[in-house]
């Protein structure tokens, strides 16, 4: 394959064919504002090119192809067209007109008790740059959340490019290793090791750098489906530390497990270390590591909750939430509301993450 040399291209367009091309070149013009930048020939018009909304386009008389579809990225849709929202240019190009700010869609919460196994052949699957993923919520509860259980085996830089996530909510947890992370106006880049764990806010630009061999991080995000998007403009670090800077309700956080304190949990006999996760999300969503303290059962409880969610990161215990299911390291649990559960047998090295929504 023969490289492209970046630095000799000047301009893309995309070819639309047309039978008529002075009735598809007013379409576009008057209808749809672009501007004309080429028609020729003189004598016989066949090929018109057009610049506007970001997209150049070249009008082909009497070329081969089908006409297309083009979707224009309004402030106000139903403004441009007298409420229209799909229109059709004399050669059959579709023009659909979308919103540009497309907002985050919540899917309805479909509860479900999901319990992910970290035995068994085929867990993990290939994904994007090199890394291994492990779905630990497979129905998605209707597509609200998505969790993954993640590692890169080889470690080394990571083929990352700055980018953004539009979402709701989003954490990595650091279970095993380290990875080298770079967040917008949060200073310069920074070693997230195991423990540790980033509430990623959204539309916050950052880019994972490198990692060690083997790492594994544990990934928490709503909706399951959320748009990523590749940030050209901006380098990364910026210069800026800007802590308390508002990313859609939500800051930044960079939990560091060696500077944390334990203190009670919810339940007699355990204790628990907390993010900060609450306060940096405004109470949307909770984050803390729990451990036995004396204690190897809690007691039978059920929660209202959205979402709750434990990973086992050491040691093994007894579920009892409809049967009684053993723990061990690397299984995670999802409970729905309204579920008695309770957690038995607790063995004195147990760890386990718990993310909550709300905190």
């Amino acid at each position: 394959m023969i490289a492209i040399e970046k630095q000799q291209i000047t301009a893309a367009e995309v070819a639309v064919p047309c039978a008529e091309l002075e009735t598809t070149l007013a379409f576009f013009r008057d209808r749809l504002g672009f501007q004309l930048q080429a028609i020729f020939p003189a004598d016989a018009p066949a090929v018109a090119v057009l610049a506007g909304h970001g997209l150049r386009l070249r009008l082909e008389r009497g070329a081969e192809g089908g006409p297309g579809r083009i979707r224009l990225l309004c402030r106000e849709p139903d403004a441009v067209a007298g409420g229209e929202r799909t229109l059709t240019a004399p050669n059959g190009t579709r023009i659909e007109l979308v919103e540009a700010e497309t907002p985050v869609v919540i899917p309805p919460l479909r509860p479900e008790l999901v319990i992910a196994r970290m035995s068994g052949a085929g867990a993990f699957d290939a994904g994007r740059a090199g890394m291994l993923y492990r779905d630990l919520i497979p129905g998605r509860l209707g597509g609200r959340f998505i969790a993954s259980h993640i590692r890169i085996p080889q470690g080394g830089p990571v083929p990352d490019y700055v980018h953004f996530h539009k979402i709701r909510f989003q954490m990595i947890f650091c279970r095993i290793g380290w990875v080298r992370l770079v967040y917008e106006d949060q200073g310069p880049p920074f070693v997230m090791r195991a423990g540790d764990c980033v509430l990623q806010p959204p539309q916050i630009r950052h880019r994972v750098l490198e990692s060690s061999p083997g790492l594994e991080v544990v990934e928490i995000a709503c909706p399951a489906v959320h748009e990523t998007f590749a940030e050209n403009a901006l380098t990364l670090p910026t210069g800026r530390f800007d802590p308390e800077q508002d990313f859609g309700g939500q800051r930044f956080l960079w939990h560091v497990a060696e500077r944390a304190r334990w203190q009670p949990w919810r339940a007699p006999g355990f204790e628990c270390r907390d993010t900060g996760m609450g306060e940096a999300t405004r109470g949307l969503a909770g984050a803390r590591v729990v451990r036995p303290k004396g204690a190897v059962e809690t007691p039978r409880e059920s929660h209202d909750r959205e979402f709750q969610f434990f990973f086992v990161l050491e040691g093994r215990a007894m579920l009892s939430c409809e049967g009684t299911h053993r723990l061990e390291a690397g299984d995670a649990v999802t409970i729905p509301s309204g579920v008695p559960y309770a957690l038995d047998h607790c063995a004195d090295d147990l760890s386990l993450l718990e993310v909550t929504l709300p905190a």
